[in-house]
């Protein structure tokens, strides 16, 4: 996309989750306040992020007020970090059944949560800001469940669904319009140095408790089975299961990552 075609599309998105806040209002007044302070009370999907994910890291070593100045700095610097955030809220709501709105996906959903905060972290780790971004990185494995080194390259379109246990290595790549559930690691094969973790392309799917393991390329499109292992590059369009993991098969959709059927 472009600048223009982005700043329009994520200001959709804002405006939308500005009237299902209000909507939330009318109906739970309970929640008004914390509605309020997470959306209502900001004017862009930038600040209200940078709170909402401040506030779900701070702790006693650094305060929501230090991460939200944090966050906010990463905005201002990389427009892509909001771009791809509005991308990965629309990709919830497209794939999981469970989400009929966008507003549920930014205040209660940690796989969503954890990968802006990843977002932050990998931004840091690109100043050189490494000990910064390992703080960053920890206070995400800690609260959301969800390990992924600050090297990692994600793309836009991300979902991880449950996210609880995910672990993904530094030399990592995910692109554009990836589903990954529960459980699944992204690891190396041992302590070798250098480039060591899998190349994950756009559209595949990687289902629950699936383990894809070294410097392998999993082609655009396909599909691993849950619980799998994966040792070896995956052909494009392609469903691989088992221990290790075997080919049984061409996906049926362009796009496995779009219909998270994890049948074979």
């Amino acid at each position: 996309m472009s600048s223009n075609q982005d700043e329009r599309s994520t200001e959709r998105v804002w405006m939308t989750l500005c009237s299902e806040a209000t909507s939330v209002i009318r109906d739970e007044p309970l929640l008004a306040s914390y509605v309020y302070n997470c959306v209502l009370n900001h004017d862009s999907l930038c600040s209200a992020l940078s709170v909402i994910l401040a506030n779900k890291l701070a702790d006693e070593v650094m305060s929501a007020v230090t991460l939200r100045e944090l966050f906010e700095e990463a905005f201002a610097a990389e427009p892509e970090l909001i771009a791809a955030a509005s991308a990965d809220i629309r990709a919830v709501y497209e794939r999981d059944a469970a989400t009929s709105t966008y507003l549920p996906v930014v205040l209660y959903l940690k796989g969503f949560q954890s990968i802006q905060v990843h977002r932050l972290a990998h931004f840091l780790w690109s100043q050189n800001r490494r000990d910064l971004a390992s703080f960053v990185q920890s206070r995400n494995a800690e609260v959301f469940s969800v390990d992924i080194h600050p090297g990692c390259k994600l793309g836009r379109g991300i979902m991880f669904d449950h996210a609880t246990g995910i672990v993904i290595g530094e030399t990592c790549v995910i692109d554009d319009d990836v589903s990954i559930l529960q459980h699944v690691t992204l690891g190396g094969t041992g302590n070798e140095q250098g480039d060591r973790h899998p190349k994950v392309r756009s559209g595949v799917l990687i289902s629950a408790g699936a383990k894809v393991l070294g410097n392998i390329e999993i082609g655009s499109g396909a599909k691993i089975g849950a619980g799998s292992v994966v040792l070896n590059d995956v052909k494009p369009h392609t469903t691989v299961v088992g221990v290790p993991a075997r080919e049984v098969g061409k996906c049926e959709v362009e796009s496995p990552a779009q219909t998270m059927d994890q049948r074979l």
